[in-house]
């Protein structure tokens, strides 16, 4: 069905419009780049920052408004960066201060803004306080982690997300406590030195222009000061951590980080910070996004919900309710460089990629920002990595039994040519194997095709930018049958409804409106009605 797209601004035309609107965090659509898979510049297998600059006027194409890049700095590579060594610099895989500096320019050239993402739960072993803690323990770096004295057994019953338990030894017989890799030490943060040094972090990369950041384990940072047992077993919610994780989550003391924090950015104008809050129940991570803490903090209930008309109609709606006692908008997520990607989520085949496109409909329509992984506006399946090749310690911790991450982290494919163009044409081999199929995703070809997912992005992006009630409205959710419908209300008054059909037969839906855009070529419009097929949405502009 086809749509006229919204003639793309420039970028002072941006900022004009910024200026007489409510914070552009509020609504913006916000791209994540995995670094290292995103473009290689010189040919070495790996993403770099030159590579993700050269490719901003895609950005700009595609109709997003910002890039959060996934950690840059110099890393122990235990846990695809998330391991770090020193936190005011750039790793020189990637390049340097001054390749990041550039990148903000061109970004901020083209209307985008940069977010760039940090890690305050843990560093790498490698880290000079942990080395220094090593060497001494009476040296006032060591009480900037969680040391335990020698014994027999670890000083209680928590267990690492990435498998077995969340203490290990150093070589003189203590403990350390590490709540993912046994290369990622927790940081103590009832030690003031943490909170000090942080705060210089922050102020390091705002100077140089960064609109933000992304706070990795958010909830986390503070643990139980008498390090008691967890009261059960671990065993994660579906939706994230409960009652049963109480001593190493969502700890009281770790809100007044998020109040430092905030008067840190505010300082700054135009500055945000988006929260990984992985509770179990909507309404604790709403908190994180009170008026004097983070602007934001995602809602994973989307990216970890089975396709099903009762899992996504509650979590859309619980998320709406939850984040309005607040007063705060919803920053909305389909997927991420930890979650298999949605196309194999949902189904995998023709059927997975349906559901993805519905479900990028309705996402888009929605209050607040939308947070979208590189790759998905392409249809990436999960890709198959074989053993030998994995480098996520989630495999090799859980003794193969956990797949990893590695296959949504594999290279972007940009064309046909060998490689994908991911590398400089006789570069060295990818970081991770690409697949030999992964030119059929290419942008280059998806870019000609008006029926490609690409397409439907560009196209769902230029419509939501052109109505308020995408993205900036009020929404009221209905189910009826096998259909979940979003009704969108602007603040100019406009309405639109996102109808999305998850059962297994064609749904009639009532509407003497105009069909703004569908998931699907298969939608029919009669006077009065549209006939929906199984797994596709619909954004309807009712009259």
């Amino acid at each position: 069905m086809a749509v006229r797209l919204a003639t793309v601004r420039t970028a002072t035309e941006k900022q004009v419009a910024a200026q007489s609107a409510s914070p552009w965090w509020r609504t913006a659509v916000v791209y994540q780049v995995y670094l290292r898979s995103f473009a290689d510049s010189n040919g070495d297998g790996i993403g770099d920052l030159a590579g993700l600059r050269s490719r901003l006027p895609y950005l700009s194409w595609l109709g997003v408004d910002a890039v959060w890049i996934n950690p840059h700095y110099p890393s122990g590579g235990a846990d695809g960066g998330y391991d770090i060594v020193d936190y005011r610099a750039v790793d020189p895989e990637y390049g340097d201060v001054a390749d990041l500096e550039a990148l903000v320019a061109d970004a901020r050239n083209l209307g985008l803004r940069v977010v760039l993402d940090v890690v305050p739960n843990h560093t790498s072993d490698r880290h000079p306080w942990f080395q220094a803690a090593l060497a001494d323990p009476d040296c006032p770096e060591a009480s900037r982690y969680h040391f335990a004295p020698p014994s027999e057994n670890p000083p209680n019953n928590w267990q690492s997300l990435f498998g077995g338990p969340a203490w290990s030894r150093t070589p003189d017989g203590r403990w350390y406590l590490h709540l993912f890799a046994p290369e990622q030490p927790d940081l103590n943060w009832r030690d003031p030195a943490v909170a000090a040094d942080f705060e210089r972090t922050l102020r390091f990369w705002l100077d140089r222009g960064v609109s933000g950041f992304r706070v990795d384990v958010a909830y986390g940072l503070f643990k139980d000061a008498g390090l008691r047992d967890n009261p059960g077993a671990y065993s994660p919610t579906l939706f994230g951590h409960g009652p049963e994780q109480a001593m190493t989550w969502n700890q009281p003391e770790v809100h007044d980080v998020w109040r430092r924090w905030r008067s840190v950015c505010d300082e700054y104008p135009d500055t945000m910070l988006v929260g990984e809050v992985c509770l179990a129940d909507p309404r604790e991570v709403a908190l994180y996004s009170r008026p004097d803490e983070m602007h934001q903090s995602f809602c994973f209930r989307l990216l970890k919900s089975p396709w099903s008309l009762a899992s996504f109609a509650d979590g859309v709606r619980s998320a709406l309710d939850a984040f309005g006692t607040v007063g705060a908008p919803v920053s909305w997520v389909l997927g991420n460089h930890d979650k298999d990607r949605q196309v194999t989520r949902f189904g995998g085949g023709a059927v997975g990629t349906a559901r993805a496109r519905a479900a990028a409909l309705l996402v888009l329509s929605l209050p607040g920002s939308a947070y979208l992984y590189a790759g998905d506006e392409l249809g990436l399946p999960q890709a198959v990595v074989p053993d030998e090749a994995k480098l996520d310690p989630i495999f090799f911790r859980s003794g193969g039994a956990r797949s990893g991450r590695d296959g949504c982290r594999v290279p972007m494919p940009w064309n046909g040519d060998p490689g994908v163009g991911f590398s400089p044409a006789g570069s060295a081999e990818p970081w991770l194997p690409i697949p030999e199929d992964w030119d059929r995703y290419a942008i280059s070809a998806q870019s000609r095709d008006g029926g490609s997912m690409l397409t439907l992005y560009r196209r769902a992006l230029a419509l939501r930018e052109a109505h308020p009630a995408l993205g900036s409205g009020d929404a009221t959710v209905s189910t009826r049958g096998d259909v979940l419908t979003v009704r969108c209300t602007g603040p100019d008054g406009g309405v639109i409804r996102c109808v999305v059909n998850m059962g297994p037969d064609t749904a009639l839906v009532r509407s003497r409106g105009t069909v703004l855009l569908a998931s699907s070529t298969s939608v029919r419009r009669s006077p009065a009605s549209v006939a929906l097929p199984p797994d596709t949405a619909v954004w309807l502009a009712d009259v």
